[in-house]
């Protein structure tokens, strides 16, 4: 099974999006390198994507798709930092939620994006404040 790092971004109850040249869109991210812990895996592909460059990380969980394993993140970035497609990426774009069901998306996306609300849900339900698991500290 192939190991992927898979990254949420949001900004204004928008989930990031980036696609490929004539691809579905998708969340941020891509393989692990060996060698490479999955949090690496995970900044370096949201810079190398989108330009962007995480001041935190948080690791969400894991998320088993049809023949990938991805550990999931939650990227947070500087509020005025703009996404820009890089590398491989074609086009990057902030989407609402509901929004994200009617694109052209691979179901792991829209499961982990799933997912990840519903348990936002749930944390925000029972008081727990935000991102309650580990967070990985991306200080230099």
């Amino acid at each position: 099974m192939k190991e992927r790092a898979t990254v949420l971004c949001v900004r204004d109850n928008r989930i990031l999006l980036v696609a490929r040249l004539r691809s579905r869109w998708a969340l941020p991210g891509g393989r692990i390198h060996r060698g490479e812990a999955p949090h690496e895996a995970a900044l370096r592909e949201l810079e190398e994507e989108t330009t962007l460059t995480a001041t935190g990380l948080t690791y969400l969980f894991q998320f088993s798709g049809f023949n990938t394993l991805h550990y999931v993140f939650f990227a947070e970035v500087a509020y005025q930092s703009i996404a820009q497609p890089s590398n491989e990426i074609a086009r990057c774009k902030w989407f609402a939620p509901v929004k994200i069901g009617t694109l052209s998306t691979s179901v792991p996306t829209r499961e982990i994006v799933e997912l990840f609300f519903r348990h936002m849900a749930i944390v925000e339900h029972d008081g727990s404040g935000p991102m309650p698991k580990q967070v990985v500290d991306v200080a230099p």
